[in-house]
């Protein structure tokens, strides 16, 4: 059984990155535009969001350079940087991040993306497969957590990581608890995550499939000695209109583009990250959106699936589809079921990130108080 978050803790996510593209907006820019990611960073901010995340792509631009340009162009948003154990060693990742969040003065957290694409993972040297990247991970998180929240000389000898007398010098900023947030919906990634984070991240799912999710976490925590589970963040592309009329048509249209030439571009691009998807993908999130969408298009209040067939269920791609009142009720269903976090992002991104802060948020954090508000009253 699922219960409400705490109506005066819930986030709300944003996601930036740097250049203005996605599946309805080819890139022909740069692949970094800086006065492009200072606008959208700036957006986010101005719009109320309390942190942006900044993914992970082993051609992409690097996620902490990213961040700390955002870093120096806001003031108070938080940076959900994606990182992917393996990659570097953890003893230089747990340096990094620590270094960063000093600079931005305690503004940093992590996204721990072990990786469901053998491809991908390749492309950067890495030829564990599926389970045991999670065993890996396992190991690497413990030497971060460690790293950040002990003190003094260290030796570690495990299965994937050595080392002797680690002593780093530089911890979490002001020595705050630097959080850990995951991502995977395998077998092996609900026993890694429910371990380690302090937020596990699913993408859109329906209420009923999500709330089951929720309840795997909590039971994996508790099996891996935790009093209290995970927070619970939710994922979607809201598509927001004036009314729900003028939202579905709006909807309609970018499902046009996303199946026209244009989507063929971005489709043919994610092809060549993820050569598999023509077979099926990998990774069980995209495996479990595309059975969402077998089982219908629309699902409980408004969320919306054909996007996420669409792009062969590529990422977060499901929808929110309405009103900005219609939308925040939807939002708000979630929190209602356990969510304690909610990354929305866009199609047109920068723009919609402008239109989310100036109509949804608001929404969303209006109808939060009031009900905290009752919550202490009663």
């Amino acid at each position: 059984m699922t219960v409400p978050a705490p109506y005066d803790s819930v986030e709300i996510l944003g996601m930036i990155g740097t250049a203005d593209a996605s599946e309805i907006r080819p890139s022909t820019g740069p692949v970094v535009d800086p006065d492009y990611t200072a606008r959208f960073a700036r957006a986010h901010e101005d719009g109320g969001f309390d942190r942006v995340l900044i993914g992970y792509g082993s051609g992409w631009s690097e996620g902490t350079q990213v961040a700390a340009f955002a870093a120096a162009h806001t003031e108070r948003l938080g940076l959900l940087v994606a990182h992917r154990p393996g990659v570097v060693h953890p003893t230089l990742a747990s340096r990094t991040f620590t270094t960063l969040d000093h600079f931005s003065k305690g503004r940093v957290a992590l996204n721990i993306v072990t990786g469901g694409n053998d491809t991908e993972q390749r492309r950067e040297g890495d030829y564990l497969p599926h389970d045991e990247r999670y065993a890996r991970t396992d190991e690497y998180l413990q030497v971060l957590r460690q790293s950040w929240d002990t003190r003094g000389p260290r030796d570690f000898e495990g299965s994937y990581y050595r080392f002797e007398g680690f002593d780093p010098q530089v911890h979490p900023y002001q020595d705050r608890h630097l959080e850990l947030f995951f991502g995977g919906s395998s077998t092996a990634a609900y026993a890694v995550g429910a371990k380690h984070a302090d937020t596990y991240m699913l993408w859109g799912e329906p209420l009923a499939e999500t709330g089951e999710q929720i309840a795997t976490v909590a039971r994996e925590a508790e099996s891996a000695g935790r009093t209290t589970p995970p927070r619970t963040s939710v994922s979607f592309r809201p598509i927001l209109g004036r009314t729900d009329e003028e939202a579905w048509e709006r909807a309609h249209g970018i499902l046009a583009t996303i199946n026209g030439a244009v989507g063929a571009a971005f489709k043919e691009k994610v092809g060549r990250i993820h050569p598999q998807q023509g077979q099926g993908p990998q990774n069980a999130g995209s495996q479990r959106l595309l059975a969402v969408a077998e089982k219908g298009d629309v699902h409980d209040r408004c969320l919306w699936t054909p996007t996420t067939t669409a792009v062969g269920g590529g990422g977060n791609s499901t929808a929110l589809v309405g009103s900005p009142e219609t939308v925040a009720a939807a939002i708000l269903d979630y929190v209602e079921i356990g969510v304690n976090t909610v990354l929305i992002r866009g199609y047109d991104p920068l723009q919609d990130a402008i239109d989310y802060g100036r109509d949804l948020l608001p929404l969303v954090r209006q109808e939060l108080a009031h009900r905290a508000g009752t919550a202490r009253a009663s």
